[in-house]
């Protein structure tokens, strides 16, 4: 009999994303993996973020924009949960 390792991809955490504020309903998408990731909302700010895997096997979230706002959160599964500086909550998906 032969035996191989498996190798596991670890690709780094990210895809298109669908974000939307609870209260106002601002949308905000954009697509990246890993430190690379690029949102955009309705008004025309961009969010440079990365995405970072923790050992629970969730993913940490980590957003800036270039007035100094910043989105921080966590997903497990597909649901991503974030909240920015004012306290409002963003919610949505990943693709």
């Amino acid at each position: 009999m032969i035996y191989s390792s498996q190798r596991k991809r670890n690709s780094p955490p990210g895809g298109f994303f669908h974000l939307e504020e609870e209260k106002t309903k601002t949308r905000v998408e954009g697509y990246g993996h890993g430190d690379h990731i690029k949102l955009k909302d309705e008004y025309g700010n961009v969010w440079l973020g990365s995405a970072v895997r923790a050992e629970d096997n969730s993913i940490e979230y980590r957003f800036r924009d270039g007035r100094g706002n910043s989105l921080s959160g966590v997903s497990s599964d597909a649901v991503v949960t974030l909240r920015d500086g004012r306290g409002n909550i963003w919610k949505g998906f990943v693709d």
